[in-house]
């Protein structure tokens, strides 16, 4: 029997002996009931040996043994309490017990933190919603379409509802042993190890249930600690969902191309069938996309997607889903793909709206509608108005909203087609002299009135000295005219004296959210970039005496008179209201803004940045709020471009229209039609089909009228509605070769 060191009080060490590791004590003896080692005779002066030649070997080891476990335990906490707990001597001598104690407790406390993670992270509702935002149609004001975003998904599949001959295709060639696993599958990881090593082709071993965890609660980064997590998620779906559970969400988010999520939108969209009436080989092609959906497409790629499908019946085969004949006889289907989205994927108007949008509808599988605030007519015009002027290369840049902030019309640029870039709410530019609406307005606000002086001379001491565009100035001017001429030594002396504060106080009270630095007078200028869209709203908030104004995409709810009282809106006195509104009228009438001057009465401001590298004109009348920017992408200089020239010519092109004051010409329609700027109309798609139902009917819009086609009682029917009235005639016979209508 081994002997072990212990520690003997009464005895000394000698010199050289052979000390325990955790103790001051030294002492060699045999474990009880056993008779002193021989090999410790050699040791002549060993203290065991000493206690044997004594006389008092034959004593109680019981006794001893207890007696040296206490002394044990006293000398090694008196050691411990010298030590820090990430120093190995911290944990010598813990009894077996106690180490026992402490790793089951770890694991347990290991065991409930993993199950807090997986139902924070991985929460099994989550497997139930669809994995990618579903299709999404804007209309506009009118019910005209805009746009639709989003994916092509359907409701979930049940796989009791499904036949065999559906499943069994996914099933042997995505993860033959899925009913025999508890989620990770050891051979098909091992044989994807082997496959990986031997042929250098990469394979996967993920099982149907890594799958869904990775595609529903991961990203698809690759990395070891993304893998380890996917096998967790997966061991927690196969604890608590059935097989039958765990594959229906499978098919029913799986990707297989053409932005179609899930069996049932892939079903139609290939094959115009609901998944339920899937034939054997339709059902063997889609089996045969989800490991790459856009490789395989058979939209795109027939002839790989058959190659696929090759491997996918010999796979069958393999498991003995079917027979070597059976496979062999098995045709190619036939693609019976209905275009169902002629609508654009994005606009201008429907880029920024989209967001909004996706918050107000709910994570399903439907497809779903919402009606904007933009207006057809209005954006039409819109269209025109900046098509209307020469602007050579520069870019342009036009928001029109009701006081209110309902967005009615929206360009951010010449061509969606080739720059998604929306310059109306994206870009942030120098807004130049509109800026000086908040300095006056300020001004007016600690009651300085629009028959009020100021200096006009030029500044001669200082380090800040600008200067007046046109180079003119004067002993004084009242504010009235310093306004409407955009005098900037006006603006920068009134902002001085009214101070910076103050003017900041008045442009935050009013919307803006940009920086503006404080102690700069050069901001008077207009130095502080912002957005067009939030100074178009600091202007609606003017016009509608109520501010600030928030930009809009979707109506405004319309609260009562009581919620009014708590809105956090504020608004200017009458008297501070006509002040503020007698100085930009000067501006459009007598002042730098003569070419935007209407027969209606109208409101607004000319703004040129530094070195002429971006011109504005904002301003209002009638119920429309409408700014302009026209500038270069890089920045770079406009040449002989100023916010009286060009954007107030298309501001005045656009509201005189708008207002019913005169009608620009209609450009004569591209030949190649391009992305739209805005809502869909008739010149924009022409023959554009919207479908209606699941069912095949659907709407054709063309430039005389529009066309429903249905189908009743297996009969198709077109009803056409143009200037001649409403006509009824039988629809075209369906080709021979289409596939039954799904259901």
């Amino acid at each position: 029997m081994a002997s072990r060191f212990q520690f003997l009080p009464w005895l000394k060490p000698r010199k050289g002996a052979r000390p325990a590791q955790h103790s001051g004590f030294y002492a060699l003896y045999e474990s009880p009931g056993s008779a002193w080692d021989e090999r410790d005779d050699a040791a002549e002066d060993d203290p065991g040996e000493l206690l044997y030649r004594s006389g008092r070997a034959n004593v109680d080891y019981d006794a001893w043994d207890r007696r040296l476990d206490q002394v044990d335990d006293a000398t090694s906490e008196e050691l411990r309490k010298r030590q820090r707990w990430w120093q190995p001597a911290y944990w010598r001598g813990r009894r077996k017990l106690w180490w026992a104690g402490r790793i089951t407790a770890s694991i347990l406390l290991l065991f409930i933190l993993l199950v807090g993670w997986l139902a924070i992270t991985a929460p099994l509702s989550k497997s139930l919603q669809p994995i990618a935002p579903a299709e999404l149609t804007l209309l506009a004001a009118d019910g005209t379409p805009i746009a639709r975003n989003g994916s092509i998904i359907d409701k979930p599949v049940k796989v009791a509802d499904l036949p065999a001959h559906v499943v069994e295709p996914f099933i042997a060639i995505e993860d033959r042993r899925f009913y025999s696993h508890w989620g990770v599958d050891p051979r098909g990881v091992a044989r994807a190890l082997w496959s990986n090593v031997t042929t250098g082709r990469t394979q996967g071993g993920s099982t149907i249930t890594q799958q869904l965890a990775k595609f529903t609660f991961l990203t698809p980064e690759q990395n070891l600690g993304r893998k380890g997590r996917e096998a967790l998620i997966a061991f927690w779906l196969e604890a608590w969902l059935s097989k039958d559970e765990i594959l229906e969400r499978y098919l029913s988010n799986a990707y297989f191309g053409d932005n179609c999520y899930g069996l049932r939108a892939a079903s139609l969209h290939y094959f115009y069938r609901q998944p339920e009436n899937l034939r054997p080989e339709q059902a063997a092609m889609l089996a045969g996309l989800v490991q790459s959906p856009s490789r395989f497409a058979p939209t795109r790629h027939y002839d790989r997607a058959k190659k696929r499908m090759d491997l996918v019946k010999a796979a069958m085969v393999d498991v003995g889903y079917l027979s070597p004949a059976q496979a062999a006889a098995m045709p190619y289907p036939k693609v019976d793909s209905r275009t169902r989205n002629d609508l654009p994927t994005g606009t201008y108007f429907a880029d920024w709206a989209l967001p909004d949008a996706r918050a107000l509808t709910e994570n399903s599988y439907a497809r779903q509608t919402l009606t904007t605030t933009l207006d057809s007519r209005l954006q039409g015009i819109a269209r025109r108005a900046v098509g209307s002027v020469p602007l050579g290369k520069a870019q342009v840049a036009l928001v029109a909203m009701r006081p209110n902030g309902e967005v009615v019309a929206m360009i951010g640029g010449k061509d969606y087609g080739k720059s998604p870039f929306n310059r109306a709410t994206q870009a942030r530019r120098q807004p130049g002299s509109t800026f000086k609406l908040f300095v006056y307005l300020a001004a007016i606000e600690e009651g300085w009135r629009p028959d009020d002086r100021i200096s006009n001379e030029p500044f001669t001491t200082g380090s800040y000295r600008p200067k007046n565009a046109s180079g003119n100035y004067s002993p004084s001017l009242t504010l009235e005219e310093a306004f409407a001429r955009s005098s900037n030594v006006a603006a920068v002396r009134l902002f001085e004296k009214v101070g910076d504060k103050a003017v900041i106080r008045t442009a935050r009270s009013l919307g803006i959210t940009s920086p503006l630095p404080e102690g700069d007078p050069s901001l008077a200028l207009g130095t502080s970039s912002m957005s067009l869209l939030e100074l178009t709203a600091a202007y609606a908030g003017v016009a509608a005496n109520d501010f600030p104004v928030a930009p809009r995409a979707f109506p405004a709810d319309r609260g009562g008179w009581f919620s009014g009282l708590f809105s956090g809106h504020d608004s200017l006195s009458g008297s501070e209201h006509e002040a503020i509104e007698r100085l930009l009228r000067a501006a459009i009438n007598k002042g730098t803004g003569r070419a935007a001057v209407l027969r209606t009465a109208n409101f607004g401001k000319t703004g040129t940045s530094q070195d002429n590298r971006d011109a504005l004109f904002v301003g209002y009348a009638g119920d429309l709020v409408v700014g302009v920017w026209v500038g270069n992408d890089d920045n770079s200089p406009l040449a002989g471009v100023h916010g009286g020239g060009l954007p107030a010519r298309i501001w005045r092109n656009f509201m005189s229209e708008a207002l019913g004051e005169a009608k620009l010409s209609r450009p004569s329609p591209p030949k190649v039609p391009t992305n739209p700027e805005g809502p869909v109309q008739p010149l924009d798609l022409p023959g554009s089909t919207i479908p209606l139902d699941d069912e095949g009917s659907k709407l054709k819009v063309d430039q005389d009228g529009l066309t429903v086609s249905t189908d009743i009682q297996g009969a198709p029917l077109d009803i056409r509605i143009d200037n001649n009235g409403v006509a009824v005639r039988p629809g075209p016979t369906p080709s021979p070769t289409a596939q039954p209508p799904p259901g």
